[in-house]
């Protein structure tokens, strides 16, 4: 599969469902990060993180913007929930826990083995369809089990196979080929496609694969916020509704045990959050209310502190982010310091540790 780098061919002149046109696509640019994060060790800066930030109001308005929220990016697996509405829209018959597997970045824990072959047991299919790499689980704890037992890389611990399960089905049930089904101009991804824009509002910039094999499509860091606000506002029983409801509701499905994610939608109410690989985070309020992060370098390590402080800066309780907020760093195994959100998200007025 080739990367495409031409305009953008997926409905950018057709209106959605919140009226009027596609936005043009977002500019392929370098972005222009601002500092998010810092490492503070000893009462020393050690390090910065950039990367940019965007705060959305319940009325879509921004509220808060650090960097560039309007640059094209790859979302990454942040974009997993608005691909599950477009497989409902298509068709696809679930809900509950097997929808949030359809949406989620899981652990390879067996819950989520046992699912992703339930998918498949619906659509007449087994393991061997599966069209996403094969990988260890990603839950580390949940690998080195694996590896202990002498198993080894598969397509169903790899942490997209709900997702490919869940494509795989749609498909099947609306009679498309399934060998081709990650080809981006296959009537699937392309339904994903204009799905894609819909929701951020935007055309698409750029298309490529992403780690699992899946075509990835890149919008902006503005988009994926406005997207998430709309699933989480959408109507009861609506495809956007059933996928905010199935992952908030089945938190562990949609991500693993012991996964920050999880631990943030159970601690604030009527959060939807999804994170993705290279520093991404996206969560919405059932208001409208919604964060988007990118790290710039791609490090994990800054990306839960900067939500937790855009989150707070959105209104969010600030009790409800204990234990999000800070992340320690260690120094002969004690605290000496930890990784603090930027002055720009949360004004610093204390002295540093």
């Amino acid at each position: 599969m080739n990367t495409l780098n031409t305009t953008p061919a997926y409905g950018s002149s057709c209106g959605g469902a919140y009226g009027g046109s596609l936005a043009d696509a977002p500019a392929v640019r370098e972005p222009l990060h601002a500092p998010v994060a810092r490492l503070v060790r000893g009462g020393v800066i050690e390090g910065i993180h950039y990367g940019s930030v965007v705060v959305l109001d319940a009325d879509g308005s921004v509220d808060l913007q650090i960097g560039d929220i309007e640059a094209a990016f790859y979302p990454r697996s942040a974009i997993k929930p608005v691909q599950a509405v477009a497989l409902l829209r298509a068709g696809l018959p679930l809900d509950g826990e097997l929808l949030a597997l359809a949406a989620a970045s899981h652990s390879g824990e067996e819950r989520h083995l046992a699912g992703t072959r339930r998918i498949l047991e619906l659509a007449g299919l087994v393991e061997d369809d599966l069209r996403n790499v094969a990988d260890l689980p990603f839950d580390p704890v949940v690998r080195e089990d694996w590896i202990r037992a002498g198993r080894l890389p598969s397509r169903l611990a790899q942490n997209c196979s709900g997702k490919h399960a869940a494509m795989l089905y749609t498909a099947r049930l609306n009679g498309w080929s399934l060998d081709d089904c990650l080809d981006p101009a296959h009537p699937l991804q392309r339904a994903i496609a204009r799905t894609v824009e819909e929701l951020t509002g935007q055309a698409v910039a750029r298309v490529t694969v992403d780690g699992c094999g899946a075509p990835l499509f890149s919008v902006s860091l503005h988009g994926l916020a406005r997207a998430a606000a709309r699933i989480t506002t959408a109507p009861p029983g609506t495809p956007e509704a059933r996928v905010a409801d199935a992952m908030r509701e089945h938190a562990e499905m949609a991500s693993g045990s012991g996964r920050d994610v999880a631990a943030l939608m159970r601690a604030v109410p009527g959060l939807l959050a999804k994170d993705g690989f290279e520093g991404v985070q996206v969560a919405a309020l059932p208001d409208g209310r919604a964060v988007a992060v990118k790290i710039s370098d791609g490090s994990d390590r800054a990306r839960l502190p900067v939500t937790a402080a855009a989150l707070a800066r959105c209104g969010v309780d600030p009790a409800a982010l204990a234990g999000f907020g800070d992340a320690p760093l260690l120094g002969g195994g004690e605290v000496v310091g930890s990784i603090r959100p930027a002055r720009a998200l949360e004004p610093i007025t204390s002295a540093y540790v």
